[in-house]
């Protein structure tokens, strides 16, 4: 937990943390969506399609904290491993079925 000392020398803005985490939410839905484009084209099924979304997941994820947050990802969201690790992972799924199934279908036919 933060304490005071932590507070006064780096302030939390509010405004600051929320848009971080809105900008982690919109690339992950728009990596999912590419990802199962990606994964229909290939005729991904099963198993090896979830692997491949929760790889690029993991890849988005490091690359979020390489360049955009500078190894540093303490100073940009309030809780690191819940905002730029985990969060939105099980709701870009749901991007990236829908579009997996839509472009699989549409490469098989």
């Amino acid at each position: 937990m933060i304490d005071e000392k932590d507070l006064a020398r780096r302030p939390i803005v509010q405004e600051s943390v929320q848009h971080n985490a809105r900008t982690v939410s919109n690339i992950r839905a728009l990596t999912a969506s590419l990802f199962g484009v990606a994964a229909g084209t290939l005729g991904l099924e099963s198993f090896p399609g979830f692997i491949f979304y929760f790889l690029g997941t993991a890849t988005v994820s490091m690359l979020i904290y390489a360049l955009k947050a500078e190894s540093k990802p303490e100073s940009y969201f309030f809780q690191p491993l819940g905002d730029l690790w985990a969060g939105d992972l099980f709701g870009g799924l749901m991007s990236f079925v829908l579009t997996w199934t839509l472009f699989y279908g549409l490469c098989k036919a």
